[in-house]
Order: C-alpha cells, then structure tokens, then sequence
C-alpha cells in the first residue's frame, strides 16, 4: 500500500511527498491495520512489522524506516549507512508500525539522490553486514553482493540472481551465523 501511495502522489504531485504527508499515510496503514485485525479478532500487535522504504527521484532521496531494518548506499564507491537500525530498549526489541498509541521511531531522512546502488536489508543479516563499533557497512559483504547487479543488461527484478541470492541466504555460511529472518533487497542505479 505504501509504495502505491508515494507513486501515486509522485505522478500527481511531481515531486516527494511532505513529512506530514508520510505520518497521514502512517495512521492510514494502522488504521487498515487495526480494522482488519478487528475482523479477524487478533490484535493489532499480531500485525507488527517493521519498516524500510526507499524511494529515488531524479537526484532526490527519501528514505523511512521504523524499527531494527537497515538501509545502505553506494556513492563514489563507498558504502554508507543511510539508516541504521534502531533496536528497542532490551535485547532482541525493536520499534514496529503497529506500536501504539503510535510507532514510537519514525525516521525520515532525505539526502541528494547521487549514490548509485543501495541495500535494505533485516536484522538477520545485521551482524555480518554492519560493522556496528564504526557504524559503517561491510563493504567486503556488499561489494560483491551488487557487482552482479551492477553488470544485469536487464531491468527489474533478476530472477535468476534472486534465486542465487535466495540459495546463498538460506546457506550454512549464513544461517550458521544468525537464526532470524534474512531479507535482503539489493538495487543499482548502473
């Protein structure tokens, strides 16, 4: 729903939408939220989710981010963090959409749009992504990770590479070193 709205506001509106704009379309997602846990009589809570979005335009950026997700860039060759994750006051916490009485971190961040590839990942692979003592990115995990990306003559989604990505994520290289879950979206403006 929150990818529709912002492509629809930007073909609209031609250009980014405002902060308060974001948090209307916040409470609207909660509130779809809240109804359709209503009807099947679970809680909202049941519902929780993170969040990560990144939406590039022209030489702008807009990035938001609720919870312990984490968004990367590439500009000039170097990695950086654009946002890093946030993680609740104890161990294994994190900050979710469906907080109330509203989501206690939302962070909105926006930047020129002269980075050209990017990385949003979860917090399952964190920790062999992040070098978290100097805040910055493994570049040693990244690098080779969009250099695939990089040299696609296609557009969209890669099918074969995501299905590589997808075996690589699921391998014991990986999953002997974290047991959460293993998002990882990966884009190149190349």
């Amino acid at each position: 729903m929150l990818s529709t709205v912002i492509c629809d506001w930007i073909a609209l509106q031609g250009g980014l939408p405002s902060d308060d704009q974001i948090h209307e379309w916040l409470d609207s997602i909660r509130d779809r939220l809240a109804l359709v846990a209503g009807k099947r009589e679970l809680t909202k809570r049941q519902f929780a989710s993170t969040l990560i979005a990144l939406v590039v335009r022209g030489e702008e950026l807009l990035a938001l981010q609720i919870g312990d997700s984490a968004l990367v860039a590439r500009k000039a060759g170097r990695w950086e963090a654009i946002c890093w994750p946030e993680n609740g006051e104890f161990a294994s916490t994190t900050y979710f959409v469906t907080d109330d009485p509203e989501p206690r971190l939302l962070i909105i961040r926006r930047a020129a749009g002269d980075y050209d590839a990017f990385a949003a990942f979860s917090d399952g692979i964190e920790s062999i992504a992040l070098h978290h003592a100097n805040r910055e990115p493994h570049a040693r995990f990244f690098d080779p990770m969009i250099k695939p990306i990089d040299q696609a003559t296609q557009r969209g989604r890669l099918a074969a590479l995501s299905a590589a990505l997808g075996r690589y994520l699921d391998g014991p290289a990986i999953c002997d070193r974290t047991d959460d879950d293993k998002t990882l979206v990966l884009v190149s403006r190349g």
